[in-house]
């Protein structure tokens, strides 16, 4: 290429110079490195969730003020890597999003420690759905300013019909779903989430299944519309229930317990 333009210039061939110049281009177009950017390694996240979460889900939150700088490795991590639809898998982004907002509202709880419960952290003038804790922007991703609120809201609700990301994500309290004891991987997703639901659906911290009456999160009023896309809510919590609910059971939403999950 470079013998080619060398030529064209000598011999003042203007229409070759053009045609060495146009060709010149498309070859570095085509030389530039991919902007192929695979996802994050969660493993970092995983190591500190083994270590300062126990099997029920309470997590110990000096101990992850201990590894401050680990946390804040990964979390850098996640944000110089912002999800590409073009290029990761749907089990790719889900995982990327679900660790993103279990960890970064560790570090908000960790950089507030010790507070008794998330709401704590909520704005003096606070207006629910609009401005609260979840509405503060204190991290990034792909160099924009987010919240917990556009994750959860506008990225894992709107984008992907998954209404099990509700047992997966976790915002710091007694009655959110359990924080999991590892790192959420696409290879693995499919089997996490449905652990997810049969654990948090059956455990009577969170639900008391019956026969003929069952009492409930209120996640599952909060989010009906989630779980009910495909059929009614008793259809969707049979799907995992040990007990079988029959269709005219009685539904009670328990009381939302905000206290911190330590």
């Amino acid at each position: 290429m470079i013998q080619f333009l060398r030529s064209a210039l000598q011999a003042n061939k203007w229409k070759h110079f053009v045609m060495a110049m146009m060709a010149l281009v498309c070859f570095s177009c085509h030389s530039t490195p991919s902007s192929d950017s695979p996802p994050p390694s969660h493993q970092l996240w995983d190591q500190l969730l083994k270590a300062h979460v126990d099997k029920e889900g309470k997590v110990d939150y000096p101990g992850f003020i201990r590894e401050m700088e680990k946390l804040q490795e990964y979390l850098n991590l996640l944000s110089e890597k912002a999800p590409d639809p073009d290029r990761w898998t749907e089990a790719e982004q889900l995982a990327y999003w679900i660790n993103a907002y279990n960890a970064f509202t560790v570090k908000l709880i960790a950089d507030n420690y010790p507070v008794e419960s998330i709401r704590d952290l909520d704005p003096t003038l606070s207006i629910p759905m609009v401005r609260t804790v979840w509405h503060k922007k204190f991290f990034s991703i792909g160099g924009k300013p987010m919240n917990l609120d556009q994750i959860e809201h506008k990225v894992l609700r709107k984008e992907f019909e998954e209404p099990r990301i509700h047992f997966a994500i976790n915002c710091a309290s007694y009655s959110c779903p359990p924080l999991r004891v590892e790192a959420y991987v696409a290879e693995n997703l499919e089997e996490q989430l449905e652990e997810q639901a049969r654990w948090f659906i059956n455990h009577p911290r969170w639900n008391n299944m019956g026969k003929d009456k069952i009492e409930i999160s209120a996640i599952f009023n909060w989010f009906k519309g989630d779980f009910t896309k495909k059929g009614n809510l008793i259809a969707y919590l049979n799907r995992y229930s040990e007990v079988q609910i029959r269709e005219n059971a009685k539904v009670e939403y328990l009381k939302y317990d905000w206290g911190l999950n330590e």
